[in-house]
């Protein structure tokens, strides 16, 4: 063998050994979200985790869509994983209605049981808050009500403003009217994350607020009880196709590590930072398992 040939031989060797121990390295885990705050923080907080504890590749792909455009992107497989809501599960993908009342384990268990069944995907554990909605309004509206009940006799003088995709699903504003009898006298439709600007301007007076929302607290927004259990239980989890899990062996377990530590108040003060405060959503999630001893700085 000439020089050459033994140099040539010599690389084809060194690639054949790093590519056997780079095992997954090639391959990457792709994870996305939705187009509000929350959902672009979400995704780097499972990146950056997954990441410091594993030698697997990860692509963020922020803001891909709602879960209409989510769901068949994770069928298919053009994502791997992303963060969904326990009620959104059960009644936006597997159109099941959630029973009065039902426990949020009771509901989990159904969204575990019919997308295995139905996509080949897996429910990890919640992440520790849920992120149901409340119905919100300024404090200059001078409204008495602790509950959504106690709001019925004002609604004939409201108007209501949420996201398109509120008045489409089947969780939304129809079923909501129908159940509490509300009767505003108008509607307005605003992307979600102009519809807290546009109550707090007056250019609404009602709006379907996200609990974890941090600009609730800021913008020192009233928020109501729904006394009727009209909205399932909407507990956060990372939800992962199957074939995903069988090709990155650890991926399940370290991802299960982050069960129970993020608390609503913390989901809130997160959201505050990227929507009020304008920090990077990737830097706050850095941020957060870094001051939880989650990740090293």
């Amino acid at each position: 063998m000439n020089r050459k040939g033994l140099v040539v031989s010599i690389l084809l060797m060194v690639v054949t050994i790093l590519s056997a121990c780079g095992g997954n390295n090639d391959e990457k885990i792709v994870i996305s979200g939705k187009m509000w705050t929350e959902q672009y923080i979400l995704p780097h907080i499972l990146s950056e985790y997954i990441q410091a504890k594993t030698d697997y590749n990860v692509e963020v792909k922020d803001s891909l869509g709602e879960v209409s455009i989510l769901t068949p992107a994770l069928e298919k497989g053009d994502i791997d994983m992303y963060v969904e809501y326990t009620g959104t599960g059960l009644e936006a993908v597997l159109k099941e209605k959630a029973e009065p009342g039902e426990s949020a384990d009771s509901v989990l268990e159904r969204v575990r049981k019919g997308y295995k069944e139905k996509f080949d995907v897996v429910w990890l554990e919640p992440l520790g808050f849920e992120n149901t909605y409340t119905l919100a309004y300024t404090k200059e509206q001078n409204i008495e009500a602790e509950t959504f009940s106690d709001l019925v006799p004002f609604t004939k003088d409201l108007t209501f403003g949420a996201p398109h995709q509120f008045y489409e699903r089947a969780d939304g504003y129809d079923a909501l009217a129908e159940a509490y009898a509300f009767q505003f006298k108008g509607t307005e439709s605003f992307d979600p994350n102009i519809m807290y600007e546009a109550v707090k301007q007056g250019d609404v007076d009602v709006i379907p607020a996200f609990t974890t929302d941090g600009r609730i607290v800021r913008y020192d927004l009233e928020s109501l009880k729904d006394d009727k259990g009209f909205f399932p239980a909407y507990y956060a989890a990372p939800v992962v196709r199957q074939e995903v899990l069988d090709q990155f062996p650890d991926l399940e377990k370290v991802v299960n590590e982050l069960a129970g530590k993020i608390s609503e108040t913390e989901m809130s003060e997160m959201n505050a930072k990227v929507d009020i405060d304008k920090n990077d959503p990737k830097e706050v999630a850095r941020e957060f398992l870094i001051s939880k001893g989650l990740i090293e700085d």
